[in-house]
């Protein structure tokens, strides 16, 4: 059994991923990415009026909190999603046709990395006009 134990310890993965589609699926859409972002961007305004919108019987502490824990799993969804376009839709004749593709993924990338980091609805923008950036191409690449 110990021999066991350490060959089934030496080829079990140390990391487990997770994609969009195990296929891959080929249904792409930045609008996953769109969504979650614009979800931040109304957490972090209604962060800034807490106290008006906070449900009954609940701080305005315990508001703040919860708004926070739930725009930093949608930041990380929007990287997340942002990562299955970049890794398993564009290929590299739409990196040809758009050379600063990969510097509107990284740009997207930092920005939802910022939401963990903002409060403020101005940077929600900011990962909005960069998903939508991307957006942009992204559809140019379907009617193509």
């Amino acid at each position: 059994m110990k021999i066991r134990a350490v060959i089934e310890s030496v080829i079990r993965p140390s990391r487990v991923g997770y994609a969009h589609c195990g296929l891959p699926c080929g249904v792409y859409d930045p609008a996953q990415a769109r969504i979650e972002a614009e979800s931040i961007r109304a957490i972090q305004q209604r962060y800034q009026n807490a106290a008006n919108a906070k449900g009954a019987g609940e701080t305005v502490e315990d508001y703040k909190t919860r708004a926070l824990k739930i725009k930093e799993e949608r930041a990380e969804m929007v990287r997340n999603h942002l990562w299955i376009l970049w890794s398993d839709y564009f290929k590299p004749e739409h990196l040809a046709k758009y050379p600063n593709l990969h510097e509107l993924f990284w740009a997207a990338t930092k920005e939802a990395a910022a939401a963990k980091q903002s409060e403020d609805p101005a940077q929600g923008e900011k990962l909005l006009a960069a998903i939508g950036e991307i957006d942009k191409i992204f559809w140019e690449t379907k009617k193509a």
